[in-house]
């Protein structure tokens, strides 16, 4: 189950700051992200952070239960 949230942790972290990147200095939508929700600028690099949590929080677990 790890493995599955560190993959999606990894792929909102890469279309956070590419939709991010997009729209602020290139005036286009980029990544898969813009065809599912529609974000305010501001709302992408919050996915990512939000996928930096997870992935942070995912090897805090993986650790805590090695020991």
């Amino acid at each position: 189950m790890r493995g599955i949230i560190n993959v999606v942790a990894v792929i909102a972290i890469i279309q956070g700051l590419v939709g991010f990147a997009g729209r602020m200095w290139f005036d286009s939508e980029w990544g898969f992200l813009h065809r599912l929700v529609e974000l305010p600028l501001w709302g992408y690099p919050v996915v990512a952070v939000a996928g930096l949590v997870a992935l942070v929080l995912a090897d805090v677990s993986k650790k805590r239960e090695q020991g």
